[in-house]
């Protein structure tokens, strides 16, 4: 019985990602020339995230700042969700809302990046940091599912929206993986020059 369901699992995952493959192409490709001019101009990505979607900013993050398959110089890259000084304090002194928002008016210039994690697309602190990344003059790369929720209403015609198409929280996050490494790697393809994929 176990493994009946741990096998569904795989199918219910793999399905996903099939069926959201062409859909996301475009999207994807869009947020990777985004990161790309955002980078070879000097400028930098600020993750953030909540529960998982916080481990998936770290995880871009470090394969920014260090590499995904290839090796090339570092590309500045900083998780929002990592300090837990600024957290807390933020968190504290302020409210929980604000604990990005604050990091991106403090970290964020003109031209820079906002990947923006959420799986149902109604996180309060990460629309609070898309709002952040407007008035900077960032644009947003935001990875959402369940139809996009409130973030889906708050991104510009500048913004890049990669929504998965399903409303299971365990879904989304294994597709949001799989586009986190769908833009490292054409980040890196456009800067390094075509490379067979790995299988």
């Amino acid at each position: 019985m176990i493994e009946q369901r741990i096998q569904q699992h795989f199918i219910d995952s793999a399905d996903l990602k099939y069926q959201a493959a062409q859909p996301l192409s475009k999207p994807i490709a869009a947020g990777v020339q985004a990161m790309l001019a955002c980078v070879t101009s000097g400028g930098k990505v600020l993750a953030c995230g909540n529960g998982g979607s916080a481990a998936d900013a770290q995880h871009f993050a470090a394969e920014f700042v260090g590499r995904f398959e290839r090796e090339r110089p570092e590309l500045g890259a900083i998780a929002l969700t990592t300090d837990s000084s600024i957290i807390t304090a933020i968190g504290n002194d302020y409210d929980f809302n604000v604990i990005f928002s604050k990091q991106v008016r403090a970290l964020g210039l003109p031209g820079d990046v906002l990947l923006a994690i959420s799986t149902s697309g109604n996180s309060a602190n990460v629309l609070a940091a898309v709002e952040a990344a407007h008035q900077r003059e960032m644009t947003v790369v935001a990875l959402t599912g369940k139809g996009g929720g409130k973030m889906g209403a708050a991104l510009r015609e500048t913004d890049v929206h990669i929504c998965v198409p399903h409303d299971r929280t365990a879904r989304i996050q294994e597709v949001h993986l799989l586009v986190l490494h769908c833009l490292c790697d054409g980040v890196d393809s456009q800067l390094l020059g075509e490379q067979e994929v790995p299988t």
